[in-house]
């Protein structure tokens, strides 16, 4: 049994059924059918489609951000700005798609040869619930316009949104099985997801997820010889340098910290602040986190509601429970309230080194750990001591010193003066514990595509 549970009230919302096994059968068979006529399409019937899904999403960009705020919490204001990024990455695909995969020649001693790129064919997508359609849309939108079909397992907490996508697919002319969906229970999902790995008529996975996931989507993919794409979260630094602009540093910082109530595997999570500007900077920067205003998701005017689920809330409260227990000094927050909701107010946190919890990792809420060193280059070392490497921030009033230590940090995306977010335009992804591969752009189109090498001599 699924359910979405409204994190705001605690009740449940809707149940379904899993998926039988037959069930499961006959979406991976349609998936694999639905390949064979879709790579055959011409790209602008594909980008037709795309842009039919565009006009979809926009002009139902209200009602799905109501769902999101009625599944998961998301604020309905940030819900909409989500909609409106899966509208722009649709739109993004369907106008460059066909150029970024156009055939390449190349001289070489051949009489004629070239590269050239085919889809895989169906692609196996596991999805989670913080950011319910983006991070989706983000895969699907280049996958499909690769010519590859997909089959979604979302996290079970969002059903109804994973419903509402597979709809909007339909809605738009997609082949049917194109867009295949399974529902599957989450004490049930390690066995559903090896047994749709491993099948042989399903040509690739991509998981976007916790590092756990990552590890038994990994070993599966691997032991079957797939190609797999991995976005495992991260825990982002922020660097302040003492030429920094403190007042905008610490609004874009807090703002970083703040999108979809902390949830966010791009959010700045350690900032790591030049000593002499530290006690002015955590002045600017708990004054912003103070600014937020918490509350019912619907409400347009609400920066944070409450957290997806109690067990996440219970989660990050331990993190700075036993930071606090191991030396931090919590400056604001740190306490649950007693009114209903899984709410968790904004936490800022200093004194944070190495051992604890919300240094070392992942802390998916909203909590600010701030670090206070001597230097740049002990800043550039704090932050480089992680094993993940997601994003990462720096601001300085010398944008040839942000570009420096932006090239010496250990990351997927480094930004300076500003803070890191995902653009259809550029590639997203990371290294070490935050995953491989790369999604949107030109790269994250090819990843699931084969780069054919076509040799032709005269005979």
């Amino acid at each position: 049994m699924l359910q979405s549970i409204n994190p705001f009230t605690g009740k449940v919302i809707r149940s379904w059924n899993g998926h039988t096994p037959d069930e499961i059968e006959n979406t991976i068979d349609k998936a694999a059918r639905a390949f064979r006529v879709w790579r055959d399409t011409g790209m602008d019937k594909r980008a037709d489609r795309l842009r039919n899904l565009a006009y979809l999403l926009e002009s139902g960009k209200h009602r799905l951000a109501v769902e999101m705020a009625s599944e998961m919490g998301k604020p309905v204001a940030q819900g909409r700005s989500e909609i409106e990024k899966c509208a722009w990455v649709c739109r993004y695909y369907a106008e460059n798609g066909s150029g970024i995969i156009a055939k390449k020649t190349r001289e070489t001693d051949a009489d004629k040869c070239y590269l050239c790129y085919q889809p895989l064919g169906v692609i196996f997508a596991i999805m989670p619930w913080n950011f319910p359609f983006w991070q989706f849309f983000r895969f699907a939108a280049p996958a499909v316009m690769a010519g590859n079909t997909f089959i979604l397992k979302h996290s079970p907490n969002v059903t109804g949104c994973a419903l509402s996508i597979q709809e909007l697919f339909r809605e738009a002319g997609f082949l049917d099985g194109l867009a295949g969906l399974i529902l599957t229970p989450a004490e049930e999902v390690p066995e559903v997801s090896r047994r749709i790995i491993t099948d042989e008529r399903v040509k690739a996975v991509t998981l976007t997820g916790s590092g756990r996931a990552g590890e038994a989507v990994a070993s599966e993919a691997g032991s079957a010889i797939k190609k797999c794409v991995l976005e495992l979260g991260g825990s982002d630094p922020a660097i302040i340098l003492e030429d920094a602009d403190l007042k905008h540093a610490a609004a874009e910082t807090a703002f970083s910290r703040l999108i979809n109530t902390g949830q966010n595997c791009i959010a700045s999570k350690r900032f790591i602040v030049v000593e002499s500007v530290f006690e002015e900077f955590l002045e600017l920067l708990t004054n912003e986190m103070e600014a937020s205003r918490m509350g019912d998701p619907m409400d347009m005017e609400v920066d944070l509601g409450p957290m997806a689920r109690y067990d996440l809330r219970d989660s990050i409260h331990r993190q700075v429970m036993e930071s606090i227990e191991l030396g931090a000094e919590l400056i604001m927050g740190g306490s649950i309230p007693e009114h209903p909701g899984a709410f968790y107010p904004p936490a800022v946190l200093t004194g944070c080194r190495r051992g604890m919890p919300v240094f070392d990792e992942e802390t998916f809420g909203p909590v600010a750990a701030v670090c206070s060193v001597k230097n740049e280059g002990e800043a550039v070392r704090l932050a480089n001591d992680t094993p993940y490497g997601l994003g990462a921030s720096v601001y300085t009033r010398d944008t040839r010193r942000g570009e420096k230590i932006a090239l010496e940090l250990n990351a997927g995306a480094c930004f300076v003066n500003t803070f890191v977010r995902s653009d259809p335009r550029l590639p997203f992804g990371g290294i070490g514990l935050s995953g491989f591969g790369r999604e949107l752009s030109r790269n994250g189109m090819l990843e699931f595509m084969n780069c054919k090498t076509v040799y032709i001599m005269n005979g």
